[in-house]
């Protein structure tokens, strides 16, 4: 497993980023001044021995360089040693709606970044218990089964959209049963489901659902994105932003059902959250998980991690002597080859 120990050094890849697009700026200033000096064809004749690609491969070679020292700051780690560790904690699953009433826009910015900032900061506070996502919509489907890396979560959490189900609807029932494989049926620790979404279209077989969890002792919480007003469903595309319409033509409102959300809560003998800013969510979500008792339980982890910081330093201290090295002109052997069949402008004039 590699991680970073100071991973804001990354930022760094943004001034990466501005030198790339000065390197095209100096190559649009630099065509265009040559074409006021002398037509292409001169030019090249003028200067036989200027190369183009050697000025890619240097700036790429420079590029990279900066590249591997600024890996080399985040310093990377690798561990080299799986133990097994006893920690204690809740088991976790989150269940986020991904149909497409969560891209409404009544809560900023839409309901589905909501509900995942929600989801995302609960993560940030959290220390020793597993965690697992579900998504669904018109049906379920798993997206990171039972963890304790929470950076990993926070990844398969962001990759969600409203494209990864195709068939549409909100089936929450069936996102309590999937949570039901998630947990260890062998191990005594405290389960619970938090469905984070919308509420609507939740058909009729939630209950039923509800009642399988109980059995398998998994408590329901459930947390609200959306309004009761409604709002339209946007529709982007390269053409602009359309509407969602049924089948008479008419535009679609999506409207919370927070009143579905509280009695799946209620009868699943959890909690229903509905606040309008994502901090006041995370608080009372959090405040009701540290009430719930802790059980102890086995992970596998990496230890032993070892700085690899010295090989990124040592490719860029190769790739820049390569890029002092390498001059720009034409490499006499490479154009007695003429790989490119390329004319002799001296001839030419």
């Amino acid at each position: 497993m590699i991680r970073f120990e100071h991973t804001y050094y990354f930022w760094y890849f943004g001034f990466v980023g501005i030198l790339v697009i000065l390197f095209f700026i100096y190559l649009i200033w630099q065509k265009r001044t040559q074409q006021k000096f002398a037509k292409p064809k001169l030019f090249r004749a003028l200067a036989p021995q200027r190369s183009v690609t050697k000025l890619w491969v240097k700036f790429l070679l420079l590029v990279l360089s900066i590249s591997c020292f600024i890996i080399a700051l985040a310093n990377p780690k690798i561990g080299t040693k799986l133990e097994t560790v006893k920690r204690q904690g809740v088991d976790i699953v989150f269940a986020l709606d991904v149909s497409k009433s969560m891209l409404a826009e009544d809560i900023a910015p839409n309901r589905l970044e909501k509900a995942k900032q929600i989801i995302s900061e609960t993560l940030n506070e959290l220390v020793s218990d597993r965690v697992g996502i579900i998504g669904y919509a018109g049906s379920a489907f798993p997206q990171l089964p039972i963890t304790t890396d929470y950076g990993a979560a926070k990844t398969f959490l962001q990759a969600m959209n409203t494209d990864m189900v195709s068939s549409q609807g909100t089936a929450v029932a069936d996102a309590i049963d999937m949570a039901s494989t998630y947990f260890d049926r062998d191990e005594t620790t405290n389960r619970i489901l938090i469905i984070v979404g919308d509420g609507e279209d939740h058909g009729n077989k939630a209950d039923e659902a509800i009642d399988r969890a109980l059995e398998n002792n998994i408590r329901i919480f459930t947390i609200s994105v959306g309004t009761t007003k409604g709002e339209r469903i946007p529709i982007r595309s390269n053409r602009g932003v359309t509407y969602k319409k049924d089948q008479n033509g008419e535009t679609v409102i999506t409207r919370a059902d927070k009143l579905t959300l509280k009695r799946i809560a209620e009868n699943g003998e959890g909690v229903f959250i509905d606040e309008t800013r994502t901090d006041e969510n995370v608080k009372i979500l959090l405040e009701n998980l540290q009430k719930i008792e802790k059980s102890e339980f086995e992970t596998k982890q990496f230890s032993d991690f070892k700085s690899q910081y010295q090989w990124f330093v040592a490719f860029g201290m190769l790739f820049m002597l390569l890029d002092v090295i390498i001059l720009e002109r034409k490499t006499r052997w490479i154009r007695q080859l003429n790989l490119f069949n390329e004319k002799d402008y001296e001839e030419d004039i």
